[in-house]
């Protein structure tokens, strides 16, 4: 079933004064436009398939923001919706570069001239769980030489 846009007269004028101004960001003024088309309690209120034509967005964007708009409030369906908390995808912490330099530092093992990127990535195996790549072996090295 779809939710049912229905906006008081100070939300409207408000969205009115938005749309006209032009000012804020582009998302926002797109989801004031449509909020104000799908209204039902004005005259030529469209279906979603007509607002998202009128708007230039789809018919999903359409029926998502009148979601929003109905779990939410005005608030909800104009803002973004806030992001989850992502992990720290960084492994390679100050202690374990450091560590990393020193290592790279040290003499190579027997029977090799000289430290490898790949050596130094399969030797990072205990230093970090999972090792590291060797890519970020080298961006390591280079923001420390």
């Amino acid at each position: 079933m779809k939710k049912r846009v229905e906006l008081s007269a100070e939300q409207r004028e408000s969205l009115k004064k938005k749309v006209s101004s032009g000012k804020g960001p582009a998302r926002e003024l797109v989801h004031a436009h449509i909020l104000l088309k799908v209204d039902v309690s004005t005259a030529p209120r469209l279906t979603d398939e007509a607002a998202a034509r009128e708007t230039g967005v789809s018919a999903r964007t359409v029926e998502r923001v009148r979601r929003r708009f109905c779990e939410g409030g005005l608030g909800a369906a104009l803002s973004r919706r806030p992001q989850p908390a992502r992990p720290d995808k960084r492994k390679l912490t100050d202690e374990v570069e450091a560590r990393l330099v020193a290592l790279a530092c040290s003499a190579p093992p027997e029977g090799r001239a000289r430290w490898s990127l790949h050596l130094l990535a399969e030797r990072s195996v205990g230093l970090v769980e999972g090792g590291l790549s060797h890519e970020s072996v080298r961006q390591a090295l280079k923001k420390t030489s």
